[in-house]
């Protein structure tokens, strides 16, 4: 029974992924995949990459339609950087509890009384804060954007644990805001210490969106895209991730020879998990739901995005 219920199942995504090829034809769209999708939407995405790289492709392609595989405020951003496009989520209930942190009556506030701090803002926040921004940030250039800034002060928002590593780069004055990621926040250092035990062979590499402390243990930090290059590249034959464990996927894929253990099973987004291949068909048969910034917002926001593309 077990084995007649996979062949159905393989059956189906076979199914959905010849509708999904001529769907994208008709649609002129390309698919747009965060690494912490399930792996069967990797596996059909036209770009998997984390929020920088997916940023770039969506303001730069030329398809008439973008399926953002992610959550809310990355479909959002790829309409902002690109406007005449049609911009499609498979669930809108794909939200992001740490944008979710910071409010626009609060960061005025903030702005009110640090009017010579310029405000960078994560990307990981909804197009309303990055139109209160002086220029956004992905973890991938959180470094450079801050060094590139012309200001003594900085106001730093949602993420407190990302703040926290980028202000060991800058001498400039960070106002941090007290947002974070629910799960790589999780991760805790007594997680890290029975992997490690448990692993003593193995290299802990961990993503700067996890508490200060659990970073210090890392003997690699990065962004997504980082922690995987650097385990393609190193001669370490075994890793314990301190990430979102979609990005396996991608990390199974470039070294299928490695090992990989991630920290703790807890490490998986509820929000981009409610994203599937069904939904990624259906959304493209009905063209909905759309994504949609209102002008005046789309507008200011779309200057923070683009001072982040710039930095070099």
């Amino acid at each position: 029974m077990e084995a007649l219920a996979l062949e159905r199942k393989a059956e189906q995504t076979r199914e959905l992924k010849e509708r999904l090829a001529v769907l994208k034809k008709e649609r002129n769209a390309i698919i747009l995949a965060h690494y912490y999708q399930r792996d069967e939407i990797q596996e059909v995405a036209d770009f998997r990459g984390d929020s920088f790289l997916l940023a770039q492709k969506a303001a730069e392609t030329d398809a008439d339609t973008i399926v953002f595989c992610g959550v809310h405020f990355m479909g959002e951003s790829a309409k902002i950087l690109a406007p005449n496009k049609t911009v499609l989520i498979p669930d809108e209930r794909a939200g992001c509890p740490m944008a979710d942190m910071v409010n626009v009556e609060g960061l005025k506030a903030l702005k009110s009384r640090h009017p010579k701090a310029a405000v960078v803002t994560y990307i990981n926040s909804s197009a309303e804060i990055k139109a209160e921004t002086d220029i956004c940030c992905t973890s991938a250039n959180a470094v450079k954007v801050i060094q590139s800034v012309d200001a003594d002060e900085i106001i730093w928002v949602p993420d407190k644990n990302l703040g926290d590593y980028v202000s060991k780069f800058t001498d400039k004055k960070m106002i941090i805001w007290e947002g974070y990621c629910n799960t790589h926040d999780m991760l805790s250092v007594k997680d890290v210490m029975e992997m490690k035990a448990q692993y003593p062979d193995a290299q802990f590499v961990v993503h700067p969106e996890c508490r200060p402390e659990v970073v210090k243990l890392g003997d690699f930090v990065g962004s997504t895209t980082a922690i995987i290059k650097y385990c393609k590249e190193s001669d370490c034959q075994q890793f314990i991730v301190g990430t979102e464990d979609g990005t396996g996927y991608q990390l199974r894929k470039d070294s299928p020879h490695k090992t990989f253990h991630f920290a703790t099973k807890f490490l998986v987004c509820p929000n981009m998990k409610v994203n599937n291949l069904k939904k990624v068909v259906k959304c493209l048969e009905t063209m909905q739901p759309q994504i949609y910034v209102p002008p005046h917002v789309a507008e200011k926001a779309k200057l923070s995005l683009e001072r982040m593309l710039q930095v070099k």
